[in-house]
């Protein structure tokens, strides 16, 4: 995450003009410390006669600076500091060892966007130096301690979209709510503005994810008013919830507007490749993410989801039956296009039409669906899962992609700077993007071809001596005497095939560089045809041929020789079975051969304690 713009409403700031920030926040401090110098005892009375004077246009200066103070003081970061090597572990000098320095911070928040504007402001001069659970420090350029005292926070929602604190000012007393938030929820809540909604939309085409600032002074009537309030809906017994929501939006009013702000989210390396890997491995992928509808756009196509020749079909809002189907309509004329849909048009469409909007949706290359709540991204996997009938794989790394990775039939949860939320709750764990390609071409496939070798060579291994008996007690009238006994069936279940059989898991097809060479190899695996009814009725086959040649052959070739049936009939059996392992791999594995040899050499050991049960 990277700050890249701060948007004023009359002037813009780039990653190229910072340095202008950086000289009116210095410039506005070093003033404020002059004057406080200057006249501290009557800074008390001054505030008054400029609160009662006639409001006048602010100037660039003041205005960038109750910005970035916003900026600095609205967040759920906390810095921390590492303690110094080379001190005792004593608790009670644990404050006094640690390293308050610039270089030794680093800063903790539940969303790396927190981060990157925190980031941004210590970059500009304002600093968050500590924070506790009722104030937080800043640092000036000049080296000055700024406290603020944190009355209240509402944390940030997927329902409500923003987040907001009020913080009185240590020196001056003043009382001051702060907010930030989307677009969609701080549109109505700010003043009347003629550019808040042109300038989120042309950050979101430069592919940046935007957030409202906005700010409200409080005197301590007004705050005395809504703490009490607050407190009394909080302690309600029925619809606290609702009440609680209430008494937050009535604060929520006619605020300030200070800034917009745009933050890159950079692509991790290797994404490009790694989504072109999977769908020519013929993997369809939806894209299902919170940003703004010209946010998902460009991410899409930076990221080559949707390439750059490719049409797009831009589903436009709709909010009742008759406009979903004549965008349906539209819609279905149209092919080969990707699709891009935000979240309510997605509601209104699943409410009236959902059987046509899934079937011409799932004939798209590529489909984003934008501003979901993490409840519509689950429904969406779930959605896919019953009417196309296919497994679905959820990627996420942040806490808002839980409920859509729980959902799926895989889960996989990225280990990043969003948290480990998703990386806990999902089935595979990675900590890159790009190691999805080689977790499903090569270990999948590896999985998937092992796992249906082995689930069907076990099958077969208890269904050949099953013949055998079978068989065995047929030709003797059905008599209920057993074909092998005692340490030969333990021997036939462990020592003498289970290491041949078990080295199956280590067999592969193609190697793996081959493997994510040619994604399209994958195609294959998704027909099931490796584990079907149809191998199944065949593995049936084979042990049931098997079995009854190896019985009917031992009684016919040797008849003279029937007291040594059982010898000759289960030594047959072993033998068939390490062929048919040897058969069965594709590539040899120096264990393989071990465990081929090994049992063989085992089987031959035992003759020579287990006469007793050869010789019957």
């Amino acid at each position: 995450m990277i700050f890249k713009r701060l948007h004023l409403g009359t002037v813009s700031y780039g990653t190229d003009t910072m340095d202008e920030i950086q000289n009116h926040i210095i410039g506005s401090y070093s003033q404020a410390n002059s004057q406080s110098s200057g006249n501290s005892s009557s800074a008390t009375p001054s505030r008054k006669v400029q609160s009662s004077a006639p409001k006048v246009r602010k100037t660039v200066s003041s205005r960038i600076h109750e910005a970035v103070k916003a900026i600095a003081l609205c967040h759920n970061v906390t810095p921390v500091y590492e303690s110094r090597a080379g001190v005792t572990g004593e608790t009670e000098y644990a404050e006094v060892d640690q390293d308050f320095s610039d270089e030794n911070r680093t800063y903790q928040a539940s969303s790396p966007d927190e981060v990157a504007l925190v980031q941004w402001t210590e970059s500009v001069g304002l600093t968050l130096v500590n924070r506790d659970l009722t104030s937080m420090q800043l640092k000036t350029p000049g080296g000055q301690i700024l406290t603020y005292y944190i009355l209240q926070i509402f944390p940030f929602t997927s329902e409500s979209k923003r987040m907001g604190i009020i913080v009185r000012d240590e020196s001056t007393g003043e009382i001051t709510f702060y907010m930030k938030g989307a677009d969609v929820a701080m549109s109505s809540i700010v003043q009347y503005n003629d550019w808040l909604e042109e300038e989120c939309g042309n950050m979101a085409r430069e592919g940046l994810r935007t957030l409202v600032v906005a700010k409200k002074s409080l005197t301590e009537e007004q705050y005395q008013d809504f703490e009490n309030r607050y407190n009394q809906a909080k302690l309600s017994i029925h619809d606290r919830t609702l009440k609680v929501a209430a008494v937050v939006e009535s604060l929520e009013r006619e605020m300030e507007l200070l800034c917009l702000t745009g933050v890159e989210d950079q692509l991790q390396a290797d994404v490009r490749p790694t989504l072109e890997m999977l769908r020519n491995a013929g993997i369809k992928i939806w894209m299902l993410t919170g940003d703004k509808l010209e946010t998902a756009t460009c991410i899409a196509k930076s990221s080559h989801l949707v390439s750059r020749t490719q049409d797009i079909h831009i589903f436009r809002p709709v909010a009742s039956r008759g406009e979903a189907h004549l965008e349906l309509n539209a819609f279905r004329r149209k092919h080969d296009c990707a699709l891009v849909i935000s979240g309510d048009s997605l509601e209104v469409c699943l409410k009236y039409y959902e059987h046509e909007f899934v079937e011409l949706a799932c004939q798209c290359p590529a489909v984003v669906c934008c501003r979901c709540s993490p409840t519509q991204k689950a429904h969406i996997v779930k959605l896919l899962q019953h009417h196309t009938g296919k497994r679905t794989c959820a990627i996420g790394d942040g806490g808002n992609d839980v409920s859509m990775i729980q959902a799926a039939d895989c889960g996989i949860g990225i280990e990043g700077k969003e948290g480990k939320q998703a990386s806990l709750a999902a089935d595979f764990s990675i900590t890159q993007f790009k190691h999805i390609g080689r977790l499903l071409m090569v270990h999948g496939r590896n999985s998937y071809k092992r796992s249906a070798a082995l689930g069907q060579f076990v099958m077969h291994r208890g269904l050949i001596i099953s013949t055998m008996q079978a068989v065995f007690s047929s030709v003797f009238y059905f008599a209920s005497v057993p074909l092998y006994q005692g340490f030969l069936m333990v021997g036939y279940a462990t020592i003498y095939t289970m290491f041949p059989v078990f080295s199956l898991v280590l067999d592969q097809d193609v190697k793996p560089e081959m493997a994510l060479l040619y994604p399209e190899l994958y195609k294959d695996l998704t027909k099931g045809r490796s584990l079907s009814f149809k191998t199944f009725l065949i593995w049936v086959l084979i042990s049931i041929y098997q079995g009854g040649i190896l019985m009917y052959g031992a009684l016919l070739l040797f008849e003279s020789e029937f007291v040594h049936v059982v010898a000759i009939s289960f030594t047959a059996l072993i033998l068939t079975e390490l062929l048919m392992v040897a058969l069965t791999i594709r590539t040899w594995h120096w264990l393989m051969v071990v465990a081929e040899f090994f049992s063989l050499g085992c089987y031959v050991a035992s003759l020579a304690f287990l006469n007793e049960y050869f010789g019957e």
